[in-house]
């Protein structure tokens, strides 16, 4: 175009309908026309890659997504290059990890009557195992609790201490000083001796 005024805008084409496809019978005025394809979901046949078609983590063997972990660590930049035995390496030993924490949880809550796998669960199965319990030392579990743990010296004796100071010096009027350690009745004054 060499005019003065400079070429006029050009009309783009709308692209042709190809009449031959039938269309679908779904297909109403107020929806698009769409084009069935005639492959249904199995498709046509097998092809090439048909039997080929699997995630990594399926042909390692595991649950965890290895892709995922791989891209995460390419992502990361914790290194110049990833291999990609690295995500499968690494969702091995994270998904050996799982099975070991809620394997002892579940004892956990057995052992609790329990169905269902607490918070306290998984604090008591952590802290009771030597090697968990050193991977996990710097972690706080939230609602976990604590480990029951009662120091040998709180324990009573084979002889109450407390009874036996209240024997010896004052006798048992003086144990009515202490009322607020004991329980109703525990050192109450033999009959023999009233």
């Amino acid at each position: 175009c060499n005019t003065v005024w400079g070429c006029p805008p050009r009309r783009r084409r709308a692209p042709a309908r190809n009449s031959e496809l039938p269309l679908s019978s779904h297909t109403n005025r107020h929806q698009a026309p769409f084009r069935m394809s005639g492959k249904g979901k199995g498709g046509r046949g097998k092809g090439k890659t048909a039997g080929k078609l699997s995630s990594m983590s399926k042909r390692a063997g595991l649950q965890f997504p290895t892709a995922r972990l791989n891209r995460y660590m390419r992502k990361g930049k914790y290194a110049a290059r990833v291999s990609p035995g690295a995500g499968v390496y690494m969702g091995a030993v994270l998904e050996y990890l799982c099975a070991e924490v809620l394997e002892l949880a579940g004892n956990a809550a057995r052992d609790n009557k329990k169905k269902t796998i607490a918070p306290r669960h998984v604090q008591l199965a952590v802290r009771n195992d030597e090697e968990l319990n050193k991977l996990l030392g710097g972690v706080t579990i939230a609602a976990g609790g604590v480990l029951p743990n009662l120091h040998k010296e709180l324990l009573p004796s084979k002889g109450d201490r407390l009874r036996k100071r209240l024997e010896t010096s004052s006798g048992w009027k003086g144990a009515a000083t202490h009322d607020h350690y004991r329980k109703r009745g525990q050192y109450d004054m033999p009959s023999a001796q009233r």
